[in-house]
């Protein structure tokens, strides 16, 4: 273990995950977080951005609060792998030593922030869904543990940088404000393609959407026996997202990345429709956001309606064809002859 002076490290970084032109809408989200995590402490937010012609991402950064943007731009970063990624971020970390660095959860910062976290001795948190810092300006991290049923808050006390990844979705986006005014300053970029590893041949994407995105979210539990057609119909009815409880993803009826709750994905839809869910704490903690909530479940006594704004007690396969038919009439009855 190498021993740390934290009284050298300061500021919050925020990492800026990029992919051609998209910006993964975790970063703004952790910027407005950030932003608040900085001025309680006094001090500094840094945005990193690290890409391929990333100037203008580095403007965005500043509208969205950073008081400065740090950039690695390079041919070499694009697209995403995680041996240059980690490498110029790790460089960066043993030049500036910033205080905290915050990173998304997603498939990129998970796959590359402990081959920055390892190799610096920094403190890493993973997908946390709660941030603030006490009384010494000390992180405190909180997430998920022991499979959901709990919560846990992680402080690190002698290493540095302490660094988090971020569930995306737990954050709201702050305005932004295209008149802020930041330094942009372009950082050494210490990797090249001759020392990197892996090669990129050839590039596909999943059928699996987003969907911390979504505006619309139509969730199956394991009152769907198996069986998603009547989610699914809904949701294509309503141009939804379909989306599930932890037990129908253990019984491998849909597929991880839809899962919401403490242990998947947390969601903030306009509207957000649980069929056959009973609204167990966990599942909650991943929807609890959500603008509109309706409910549909055969028991009426199921936790779930304590948080609905909307419930319908009934059998799922014969409301969420009904409903489907319904919306579908009245889209049909909108659109002009």
């Amino acid at each position: 273990m190498t021993d740390v002076d934290p009284d050298e490290y300061e500021d919050v970084w925020v990492f800026i995950e990029v992919h051609g032109d998209e910006v993964a809408s975790v970063s703004w989200e952790l910027l407005s977080e950030g932003r608040r995590l900085a001025d309680e402490k006094g001090e500094d937010l840094v945005a990193l951005v690290i890409g391929r012609d990333v100037k203008t991402v580095a403007e965005e950064a500043i509208a969205h609060g950073a008081d400065r943007a740090l950039v690695a731009d390079d041919p070499v970063f694009e697209p995403y792998r995680a041996d240059p990624y980690g490498d110029q971020f790790r460089h960066l970390v043993e030049e500036y030593k910033p205080d905290i660095a915050l990173i998304g959860g997603t498939h990129t910062g998970r796959d590359f922030a402990g081959r920055v976290a390892v190799p610096t001795h920094a403190g890493l948190t993973a997908d946390c869904t709660e941030l603030d810092v006490d009384d010494d300006g000390l992180l405190l991290a909180r997430r998920p543990t022991f499979g959901g049923d709990a919560m846990a808050t992680i402080k690190c006390e002698t290493h540095r940088p302490q660094m988090a990844t971020v569930r995306p979705g737990v954050f709201d986006v702050d305005e932004h404000d295209p008149e802020r005014e930041g330094e942009i300053k372009n950082t050494e970029v210490v990797v090249e393609e001759s020392d990197t590893l892996s090669r990129v041949l050839e590039r596909s994407v999943g059928d699996v959407a987003d969907i911390t995105d979504a505006d619309i979210v139509v969730a199956g539990g394991a009152g769907v026996e198996g069986d998603f057609s009547p989610i699914e119909d809904l949701a294509d009815a309503l141009d939804a997202e379909v989306a599930a409880s932890r037990a129908a993803v253990d019984e491998g009826w849909i597929e991880a990345p839809r899962q919401v709750g403490q242990t998947g994905k947390t969601v903030r839809p306009a509207l957000y429709i649980a069929a056959g869910i009973s609204g167990a704490v966990q599942h909650l903690e991943g929807m609890n956001d959500s603008e509109t909530v309706v409910a549909i479940n055969s028991d009426p006594n199921a936790p779930i309606f304590e948080h609905a704004d909307y419930g319908i007690v009934g059998d799922l396969f014969e409301v969420c064809p009904a409903l489907a038919e319904m919306i579908r009439e009245e889209t049909r009855r909108e659109v002009p002859v």
